[in-house]
């Protein structure tokens, strides 16, 4: 056998002998690229070297070039003379902010009439005017008269319908309850103990301290009478730094949310959904005998929102009251900033769809340039779909 192989090596047309060793090439480097692959699943599976390949990235990551530190002295003196202006470019900087505040303030003043009026035709102490009602659609939202006609008459019948089921609602039911579960940031807090009671909320105000006083601003959450609570007003106060730290001055990058104080709940006896009862079966050691206990431990709702963790005098907080605080933060700004000025948006949902369509935008930008790409790939004459 060996003498017919040798043979028909001998016989064998040089080109094919050149095929032969490139087949043998190519499935060693197929074994090499396998073996490495295995070899890294290894290394990664390794904590020893893991922990050695993250430390390393650590040291990687914002280290200074050295440049600094070969700075003759007479050069270094000038680099902190342009430090020392920019700690007064960061407390001009809190100036400025102090002024937008005001300017919050005043304006406040001036939308808070409008603020009103709204709470007040939510809550059916207003009745707006037909002209008040009267909305004109943009050109895009208008639709032919004979779909107009149609929808009107498909309104009427439900409104009928609607009328004879029960009588003519008053205001504009749930309407902050639906603003709430129409945000994402919101509607996670929500549980469905809490919607009963948040169909009873009227409004959602405002206020900044006054002037002179060290920057904050309060959130108060009105609510009509209700067999949950006794109170009318449940308020949230955060406290912000409007000025640079002294012992961190580069950091300020306007006034931050320091610390917020919610306010006690006058729970109805057997309503306060914030805390649950459980029942917890418990087995003697010595006797043997088993007896049931009764424990009421927390219990997720939105009314937490009113008691957040307490920040200590020296600043430091656990892992997890870290996070309440930041997300809680988060949601009184996104309150304050976004929700009581465009509250109506968000029960119509078109606040809503103005983010969806900033990210849909992005999107199809993507899309554009992967279109662009295959198309130039279709109209290149050595482009080979196989490959």
């Amino acid at each position: 056998m060996a003498d017919i192989d040798n043979k028909d090596q001998a016989e064998m047309d040089p080109a094919d002998m050149e095929d032969v060793e490139e087949v043998e090439e190519e499935e060693t480097g197929e074994d090499e690229d396998t073996k490495a692959r295995q070899l890294t699943v290894q290394m990664m599976q390794n904590p020893q070297i893991l922990a050695a390949l993250q430390e390393r990235l650590d040291g990687l990551n914002g280290s200074p070039s050295g440049y600094m530190e070969s700075l003759p002295k007479v050069v270094k003196r000038r680099v902190n003379a342009l430090k020392n202006l920019q700690v007064k470019c960061a407390h001009i900087e809190a100036k400025f902010y102090e002024e937008v505040h005001e300017l919050e303030r005043k304006y406040a003043a001036l939308y808070q009439p409008l603020f009103d009026k709204r709470s007040d035709i939510v809550r059916a102490a207003y009745e707006p005017t037909d002209e008040e009602c009267e909305w004109k659609a943009d050109e895009e939202e208008e639709l032919t008269v004979s779909k107009q006609e149609e929808m009107k008459e498909k309104a009427k019948l439900e409104e009928e319908k609607k009328d004879e089921e029960k009588e003519d609602p008053k205001g504009i039911p749930e309407f902050w309850l639906t603003v709430f579960k129409n945000v994402d940031l919101l509607s996670d807090m929500l549980q469905e103990h809490d919607e009963p009671i948040l169909t009873h909320l009227q409004d959602i105000k405002v206020k900044f301290s006054d002037p002179g006083q060290p920057m904050s601003f309060s959130l108060e959450f009105y609510f009509e009478p209700n067999e949950f609570f006794t109170n009318t007003v449940l308020t949230k106060t955060y406290k912000m730094r409007s000025e640079p730290d002294e012992s961190d001055p580069f950091s300020f990058d306007g006034p931050e949310i320091m610390s917020c104080t919610g306010c006690p709940i006058d729970w109805t006896k057997g309503k306060n959904v914030t805390l649950k009862t459980i029942k917890k079966k418990q087995k003697h050691k010595g006797r043997g005998t088993v007896r049931t206990v009764t424990k009421t431990v927390p219990n997720d709702s939105f009314f937490n929102f009113f008691s957040p963790p307490e920040v200590p005098e020296n600043g430091e907080l656990d892992e997890d009251s870290e996070a309440i605080l930041a997300a809680d933060f988060e949601i009184g700004h996104f309150i304050r900033e976004r929700i009581v000025p465009r509250a109506i948006l968000y029960f119509t949902g078109e606040a809503i769809e103005d983010d969806d369509d900033d990210y849909d935008e992005e999107g199809e930008e993507a899309d554009d340039e992967e279109g662009e790409e295959e198309a130039d790939e279709e109209n290149d004459p050595d482009y080979d779909p196989k490959v």
